[in-house]
């Protein structure tokens, strides 16, 4: 347990990095932007692996029992949340997680929500929480969700304190729950290159990972579960 906490502490501080101005800017005074985002991902996905290899070595403590329903979550879910990851990473957004922030003009998907990073990543880690009734799996996933919920908070705060003026014009233009702006008539629908090549990697991936590179990774075949 003490493993897993630690490497659990670790991930959530190392992404607190972005919401801390003064040592982001200056680790990227110190090496350059593009090598602070190549390294900084990098980091990032061995802190992740890290979290679920000390996660896997907990014992397993049953919490409700598992049934095929709940397997089909995840599998109809993470497509969803793979698309919003990759498209936000991608896409211009003034008011949230971003590898391209100093560009001017938002990306199409900010019509859909202005933080889609942490909605992919919340939706990710809370349709896995449905399969997975154990100890381990509750606090691993549910650290994930909770974490990307307060980090919309976190993001909006920060958003409109750096922006002001500009970012209230941005932000009547989309919402934080997705579709609330395009429903409510704030937005209108847009569709761009981001969000096509974001839609075909969200695809490749979850072909992979149901076609076997799940069970590699992670020992557990998702269509498997849906049979039990």
């Amino acid at each position: 347990m003490t493993q897993f906490l630690v490497a659990l502490l670790f991930f959530l501080l190392l992404h607190s990095v972005p919401a801390m101005p003064a040592i982001r800017t200056r680790l990227i005074g110190l090496v350059g932007r593009r090598l602070y985002l190549v390294l900084y991902s990098l980091i990032s996905l061995l802190a992740l692996g890290w979290v679920f290899h000390a996660a896997l070595r907990l014992d397993y403590v049953e919490l409700w029992p598992p049934s095929a329903w709940q397997a089909w979550v995840p599998i109809i879910l993470s497509p969803i949340a793979f698309f919003l990851l990759f498209v936000g990473l991608v896409s211009p957004n003034p008011g949230s997680i971003t590898l391209r922030r100093g560009d001017a003009s938002a990306g199409a998907i900010t019509t859909i929500t202005r933080h889609p990073v942490l909605w992919g990543f919340a939706l990710w880690a809370g349709s896995h929480l449905v399969p997975n009734g154990d100890l381990r799996s509750l606090l691993l996933f549910g650290a994930f969700a909770l974490f990307a919920l307060v980090g919309m908070v976190t993001a909006e705060r920060r958003a409109r304190r750096r922006q002001e003026a500009g970012f209230a014009q941005f932000a009547r233009t989309t919402s934080i729950f997705p579709f609330a702006a395009l429903l409510g008539g704030r937005a209108r629908w847009r569709f761009d290159r981001s969000m096509l090549v974001a839609a075909v990697l969200a695809a490749l991936i979850t072909a992979w990972l149901l076609g076997g590179g799940h069970a590699i990774l992670f020992g557990a075949d998702p269509l498997a579960m849906t049979t039990i």
